[in-house]
């Protein structure tokens, strides 16, 4: 299955917008793909203000938000892979939501550590017999 991270980028996105706020993307930095100007750039992460005002050409995509803005005035080609965005909220009140350092597609199914083992059927009790005859019946009442 897919990522649900650009789905959510771009419902949140638009959600902020249409409320009057100022969305800003938090980003990730280490990824060797992220575009961004690195004097802004503080302890490998940025905040992006990725309002319509700020930026030109915004694409939210599946694989990657892009977009053109100016920094201290130069304007700047920004390329960011969906996996390097961990929040988009809005500026104003904090609404928004945290992604996370990690992908969010589920664990492989499979034991946990510290989780308790599966129990052999052939060793619990056999059902009663009253049990697996007793079936729902309906009444007529007059």
């Amino acid at each position: 299955m897919t990522s649900s991270r650009p789905y959510l980028i771009r419902a949140l996105y638009e959600w902020i917008v249409d409320n009057g706020f100022t969305p800003y993307m938090l980003v990730d930095t280490a990824h060797d793909l992220v575009e961004v100007p690195r004097a802004f750039v503080e302890n490998g992460r940025i905040i992006l203000n990725i309002s319509p005002e700020a930026t030109h050409s915004l694409v939210l995509g599946n694989d990657a938000v892009t977009f053109n803005a100016r920094f201290s005035g130069t304007a700047m080609d920004v390329h960011v892979p969906v996996p390097s965005v961990l929040a988009i909220y809005a500026r104003e009140n904090g609404q928004g939501m945290m992604f996370g350092d990690q992908d969010d597609t589920p664990p492989e199914p499979g034991p946990r550590p510290g989780a308790p083992r599966s129990v052999d059927t052939n060793d619990a009790p056999p059902p009663s017999p009253r049990a697996e005859h007793k079936r729902p019946t309906l009444k007529i009442v007059k």
